[in-house]
């Protein structure tokens, strides 16, 4: 079976951790032997979150005043080859040594009028109190927006449309390679009139174009691993249940938060509708319980409604 693995920005880094170079490395070994029982039944390939990664490269940018801060897309591409990096020794050094892994650089189109420009709410780097967030949204022009109970600087998430490199990613899955790609959404790219690309300043959902990459790649199941253990209803309160399966239509009819579970459902169910595969959704330590259906959210067209557990 192919199957495409979104792996959550905080499972790579767990919400709260300092941003060490040693705790993102601690929490990929974890994720690459989750990673490592798939890949030794199935044909994987694999993708990833960026959030907190790119936002403490936007950090360090801002902090050297020599030259001009460097762009979104430019911090995108930086996180992408950090994080596959990481990925790549790790799963290397589980997989035995005859397997081939690869991690690619992965432009992905937006359209420049996508009203996302005009509409911030993609979470980037660290949380701040209430007092530090607003100083920093004045003194660096950011915006910013509550998360949980504290807030993140938020910037443009415009949807992708086309993966530039897809050719080249079939090409090495088909050669059995295990490609890391489109890491943090990929790298957020506008194509001109005259054919000639350009990067913007926006972040794309890493669930949404793993969505996309999972299409364009027709692969059967598309798992989003992250550091809950399902999709809940009624999440954080008393009457909060658990989704062991749901159909498509049954989900969209529901409503989740849009800056967390929501692109997950809908990304889930656009693939679902699109390909008559499967997704699914849960936490990285249940990733092969999930791939047969014993964890985590199946979303799948079979299921008449929806199940609890």
């Amino acid at each position: 079976m192919r199957v495409v693995i979104a792996l959550g920005g905080n499972a790579l880094l767990r919400r709260g951790q300092p941003m060490s170079e040693q705790n993102q490395r601690e929490n990929v070994k974890i994720a690459a032997k989750a990673l490592a029982d798939v890949a030794q039944k199935h044909q994987i390939v694999v993708t990833h979150g960026n959030g907190p990664q790119v936002g403490l490269l936007a950090l360090q940018s801002i902090a050297y005043t020599e030259v001009e801060p460097y762009t979104l897309d430019v911090l995108g591409a930086e996180s992408e080859g950090m994080i596959g990096y990481l990925l790549e020794q790790e799963l290397r050094n589980v997989l035995p040594h005859t397997q081939r892994i690869a991690t690619l650089l992965t432009q992905i189109e937006v359209d420049p009028n996508d009203p996302a420009f005009t509409k911030p709410s993609k979470p980037i780097g660290p949380l701040y109190t209430r007092e530090e967030a607003g100083r920093l949204a004045k003194e660096r022009g950011w915006s910013v927006a509550l998360d949980t109970d504290r807030y993140r600087r938020v910037v443009p998430s415009p949807r992708p449309k086309r993966i530039f490199e897809i050719n080249v990613i079939e090409l090495l899955v088909n050669m059995g390679v295990i490609v890391i790609c489109a890491g943090g959404g990929g790298i957020p790219t506008v194509q001109h009139q005259d054919g000639s690309l350009a990067g913007v300043e926006a972040v794309i959902d890493k669930d949404r174009a793993g969505s996309l990459l999972a299409q364009e790649l027709r692969a059967d199941a598309y798992i989003m691993l992250t550091d809950v253990n399902a999709v809940y209803t009624d999440w954080g309160r008393s009457q909060a249940h658990a989704l062991r399966r749901a159909s498509p239509d049954a989900l969209q009819a529901l409503t989740f938060p849009a800056g967390s579970m929501g692109p997950k459902v809908e990304s889930a169910c656009e693939f679902v509708c699109k390909t008559g595969g499967f997704a699914a959704i849960g936490a990285l330590e249940d990733a092969m319980a999930i791939l047969h259906g014993n964890a985590g959210t199946v979303v799948t067209t079979q299921s008449k409604g929806i199940e609890r557990y």
